[in-house]
């Protein structure tokens, strides 16, 4: 009796997850019905003519924004201008961006590109590009409006700190190659190593470690001040490089998602590319 019970219940428990199962799906099923809805109600009434890919690829890009600040979805084409850039070269103006509160933002002007021999400044608010409005836009699509034909012009509006009337610069596009690290010898002695690491490309940690082997054999140096201001980030692989150069020893960083195979830890291996030296 008491096996019959159970295997009642079991059955029964089997059922209901089934039926909430079913339910859930015809729930995402109106959502999807009323998406296409709407996607027609905006092709046959609105104002303007809208291309149906974009609006799609923008849908696809709020999902993702609304799980979290850094995910973000990105077409062919600007995946492939960004590659472009962790490549450490690619065709623009030489601005490093980012978002705040739906606004671009200058972090920070390359140096020795015409947007830097132009005077942007960090900090900067970019609001339009050409005749294009940026507010409203994703950080890629406003990338993609500053691309273009090397040897082209393009008149960028900004707001700046302290100045009332918005200022407009005409900038010339060129082929632009980011050196992403600086070097010089500080102190009255002489003797303490600057690096200024400005993002992390493919070729970040060599152009480090090339820094630091010259320091170390023609200077007495007694430490380095390595200099992460307005870096913009990118690629995790040269971060972890970087990093592992002046740790000895421990974890350096750790990714985890939903599969076990996606979970990792990083750790630094045996090795102090400055010797102790204090950084």
């Amino acid at each position: 009796m008491i096996r019959s019970f159970f295997i009642l219940i079991l059955i029964i428990g089997f059922s209901s997850s089934l039926k909430s199962n079913e339910i859930a799906k015809q729930d995402l099923y109106k959502k999807i019905d009323l998406f296409g809805e709407v996607l027609d109600k905006i092709q046959s009434e609105y104002v303007d003519q809208i291309d149906q890919a974009d609006v799609m690829d923008s849908a696809i890009n709020g999902v993702l924004q609304s799980l979290d600040p850094y995910s973000g979805y990105m077409s062919p084409e600007l995946c492939k201008s960004m590659q472009t850039d962790t490549r450490g070269e690619f065709g623009g103006l030489g601005i490093e961006i980012g978002m705040e509160s739906g606004l671009v933002k200058v972090i920070s002007p390359i140096d020795g590109t015409p947007a830097a021999k132009a005077g942007i400044k960090a900090g900067d608010y970019i609001i339009r590009i050409g005749e294009e409005q940026v507010q409203g836009k994703t950080l890629m699509e406003a990338v993609k409006l500053m691309r273009g034909e090397v040897g082209s012009k393009i008149k960028l509006t900004i707001r700046r700190k302290n100045i009332k009337k918005p200022i407009e610069f005409f900038i010339e596009r060129k082929i632009i190659e980011v050196k992403s690290v600086e070097a010089s010898i500080l102190g009255r002695k002489k003797n303490v190593g600057y690096l200024r690491l400005k993002s992390f490309n493919e070729n970040s940690d060599k152009q480090l470690f090339d820094k630091i082997k010259i320091f170390e054999s023609k200077n007495k140096l007694i430490g380095y001040v390595l200099d992460l201001r307005n870096n913009p980030g990118g690629l995790l692989t040269q971060a972890i490089s970087i990093t592992d150069f002046f740790l000895e020893n421990g974890e350096i960083v750790s990714t985890k998602g939903r599969k076990v195979s996606e979970t990792r830890k990083f750790f630094a291996r045996s090795g102090d590319g400055i010797k102790g030296k204090p950084i």
